[in-house]
């Protein structure tokens, strides 16, 4: 590996335990100070937890398909890595600058849903199979969603590559430019991620849904897989709506984490304060009302452009 791909590659796995240790630490923040129950060592509580899983017996259903239940896991955390590859960091600290960036992006999240169908088909029993189900009716929705929403941040900068799409933001940020879009987004990553309201596929209803078989080291890389997930897409909305590393005084890098970091602590209080709606109703929501307005989006950002 060159130098030059050594720092973004350093960068981006770093940032991504980070993340995934503060996704644990702010959602039992968010969580104390909604419900007014205080809580002890918010910093020490996700190691705990950590511990606790990894110690814990391992168990297994009756004739599951052994290897896509061990694989689902570690392939969601991968397929949130690769998205965040093709994030730039700073000017020249990216891992992938690949020219069809947000294309990367699109079938990260596809590949996403067919990884979580496999997790809950995989482990041959019924609430698991119930909670992939659910998921795999909601997942076009978020996927077409965000591609019109990401489409219409690459129409200012004519290109598909994340690191024009925040260039392009020098002047103006994309989340004044096209308001719509980081709402949109950011009701993407908690459907994709399924946390908060947005949890259909691991929900109480279901015991659990695609986790309920699940314990032990399983169930703590299944977790920290869904943490990453959430980080990358606070990754992906940072870059494409409020402008990436641009930003005076601080080095780039440093902006680039910082807005992470805020839409991270968004999602999270999203998913806190936000009801639980009805899969049901939520599919005839996303259809009728949440996918209009991401065609109105790419109509605006259209529009803008010419």
């Amino acid at each position: 590996m060159g130098t030059d791909l050594l720092l973004p590659v350093v960068v981006l796995f770093a940032v991504l335990v980070a993340g995934v240790y503060l996704v644990q630490v702010f959602d039992g923040i968010v969580a104390s100070a909604l419900s007014g129950i205080p809580a002890r060592d918010h910093w020490l509580a996700p190691l705990r937890r950590g511990a606790w899983l990894w110690l814990q017996q391992d168990i297994t259903t009756e004739h599951p398909d052994a290897l896509n239940w061990r694989l689902a896991p570690m392939v969601y955390f991968t397929l949130a890595a690769l998205g965040m590859a093709v994030i730039p960091w700073a000017g020249q600290v990216v891992a992938a600058d690949l020219s069809t960036g947000i294309v990367l992006w699109g079938s990260v999240e596809a590949l996403a849903t067919v990884v979580i169908f496999l997790h809950g088909w995989s482990a041959n029993a019924v609430f698991p199979l119930l909670g992939a189900y659910r998921y795999v009716a909601l997942g076009l929705s978020y996927i077409l969603i965000s591609m019109f929403v990401l489409i219409g941040v690459a129409l200012p900068a004519e290109s598909l590559k994340i690191t024009y799409v925040v260039l392009s933001q020098q002047e103006l940020w994309n989340v004044v430019r096209q308001p719509l879009g980081l709402p949109l987004f950011l009701i993407v990553g908690l459907g994709i991620a399924f946390w908060g309201p947005l949890n259909f596929a691991d929900s109480a209803d279901l015991a659990g849904g695609t986790a309920a078989e699940v314990s032990g080291p399983h169930r703590l890389l299944w977790t920290v897989a869904r943490s990453a997930m959430l980080v990358a897409f606070s990754a992906v909305a940072a870059a494409t709506f409020l402008g990436g590393w641009l930003g005076p005084w601080l080095p780039g890098l440093v902006w680039m984490v910082l807005k992470m970091l805020l839409v991270l602590a968004a999602l999270l209080l999203l998913g806190r304060v936000l009801a639980r709606p009805a899969p049901e109703r939520f599919l005839t929501f996303a259809w009728v009302v949440l996918l209009p307005l991401a065609f109105l989006d790419l109509v605006w950002a259209g529009l803008e452009a010419l």
